[in-house]
């Protein structure tokens, strides 16, 4: 698990990479809570650009920080989205809940 995170104008973007299953979830679910407890932003951007798999525990990283965001009054949004985590999510009706906004490789 690794990721990167910069805030700029009250929006968070945090470039999750690698693979997100059930090894490093929690971990990933920690990390992003701490960055949106800490700097309050407005917007949350998680970027799956460098994720190339993805498996229902990646459903609660959105999750949960979906919560997070909408306890502080923000919107959250997912970006940079391949075409194996995409479907992922849209099997579990994400993008009714989530603004997706593709950028399938």
């Amino acid at each position: 698990m690794h990721f990167t995170s910069y805030l700029q104008d009250r929006q968070l973007t945090v470039a999750l990479s690698g693979e997100i299953d059930h090894h490093c979830a929690k971990e990933y679910i920690q990390q992003i809570t701490y960055k949106i407890d800490n700097y309050l932003p407005a917007v949350c951007i998680l970027d799956f650009q460098d994720v190339c798999f993805m498996d229902s525990s990646g459903i609660a990283v959105v999750i949960n920080a979906l919560r997070h965001m909408s306890q502080i009054g923000g919107k959250l949004r997912l970006q940079a989205i391949g075409e194996q985590p995409l479907k992922v999510l849209r099997a579990a009706g994400i993008e009714k809940i989530v603004e997706i906004r593709e950028a399938v490789r």
